[in-house]
């Protein structure tokens, strides 16, 4: 992949979680700041969500640790255990919010 074939995936990642927490429902605020998007949620904690570039890849840091993702087979999987980014958001985000919450691509 290049790196403006990353960028381009990253970014419309970054599009699509804001859309996904929006279209939840949940108490969390979405802040993007160019390559940065935080999750504050109300019952306090923060998870963020941030591009890696140079190694394309998405991170992720929350209260239950730090998650690096690659794009492999039409998503993005955690390069230790294999989750997927938008299932894992949605358990970290479940954990962090004290509420139920379902992030889904798309």
């Amino acid at each position: 992949m290049t790196d403006s074939e990353y960028l381009a995936l990253a970014e419309a990642t970054l599009d699509a979680i804001e859309r996904s927490v929006d279209a939840s429902g949940a108490d969390i605020e979405c802040e993007r700041s160019g390559n940065v998007l935080t999750l504050e949620f109300d019952a306090g904690g923060k998870i963020i969500v941030n591009l890696q570039a140079a190694m394309h890849e998405v991170w992720v840091a929350a209260k239950a640790g730090g998650f690096h993702y690659r794009y492999r087979d039409g998503k993005w999987h955690d390069t230790r255990d294999d989750s997927e980014l938008f299932a894992a958001l949605s358990t970290l985000a479940s954990g962090q919010g004290g509420e139920p919450v379902e992030l889904v691509e798309g």
